[in-house]
């Protein structure tokens, strides 16, 4: 008996215990523990406005998560998806504006999430010393330009009234351009390599979906070169003839030019989508 009553005071004495425990290990409210989400909107405009983008990142963060529904989360998703991009967040930028398509397949402002993920891949492009060193970026691998393309030119189909497009169709113009060079940086090298059907056929890809950039001509060069070294000479005189008859005074734009295209930095107010 006195073993069982032991017992049943160790019991007690645990849950006496076990209360004070709890009490006293009590976390101190966390610095977002109060916020409304006025708060919270407010200060994400601000910490935007001020490009304090991780600051605007973690309160949006925050944000979402406390309060995922209601009329402020479209926005704050967007908010968020740019604060991610201009925070060089790439993936964080790219899911997040993914997942607005999704959540807001028919919201009014859809068609910015559109342009928001080709912008992230447009500036993806250019690495940390890209920024500062200048290179030719059409040296190297163009999935990120390729996706960038593809993400404008959905815009532009799902969207062709929207204020976005024109921009998009512009960067699209230089991103195309940028393809063509990359191509015939391939041409050359199998030039190069002595590869001359290689080249050749790598060409013919230029001509038949880069028909209208500037590396045309040098690519029908490419192939003239290419055909006199096979000893292909009726091949190389019809390409000569195709080249005369459309540069008779050779090449009207340098291979690496836009096509006077400028690509600047849309500008808009990421914080007025609500007006």
């Amino acid at each position: 008996m006195p073993l069982f009553f032991n017992k049943i005071l160790l019991i007690l004495c645990f849950c006496l215990f076990l209360p004070a425990c709890s009490s006293l290990s009590t976390e101190p409210k966390g610095e977002f523990e109060d916020w409304t989400v006025a708060q919270f909107v407010s200060a994400s405009k601000e910490a935007i406005e001020d490009e304090k983008y991780k600051k605007a990142i973690k309160i949006l963060e925050q944000l979402d998560s406390r309060y995922p529904f209601g009329d402020h989360a479209p926005q704050t998703q967007l908010d968020l998806s740019y604060a991610y991009y201009k925070n060089d967040d790439t993936e964080a930028a790219t899911a997040s504006a993914q997942r607005f398509i999704k959540t807001h397949p028919r919201h009014e402002n859809i068609d910015y999430a559109y342009y928001l993920k080709g912008l992230v891949n447009f500036n993806n492009k250019l690495g940390f010393l890209d920024r500062y060193i200048p290179s030719d970026m059409t040296q190297r691998d163009m999935v990120f330009v390729q996706s960038a393309y593809l993400n404008f030119q959905e815009l532009v189909r799902r969207f062709p009234n929207s204020k976005y497009t024109a921009d998009a169709k512009q960067r699209m113009i230089f991103l195309n351009n940028a393809l063509a060079r990359h191509e015939l940086h391939i041409a050359r090298f199998y030039v190069d390599r002595e590869a001359y059907l290689a080249a050749i056929n790598r060409v013919n890809y230029i001509l038949q979906h880069y028909n209208t950039t500037p590396a045309v001509p040098y690519a029908l060069q490419l192939q003239i070169e290419a055909y006199k070294t096979l000893d292909l000479y009726d091949l190389a005189a019809n390409t000569q003839k195709i080249y005369d008859y459309n540069y008779p005074d050779g090449p009207t734009l340098s291979e690496e030019s836009p096509s006077n295209v400028v690509v600047v930095p849309f500008i808009w107010d990421v914080l007025g989508f609500d007006d």
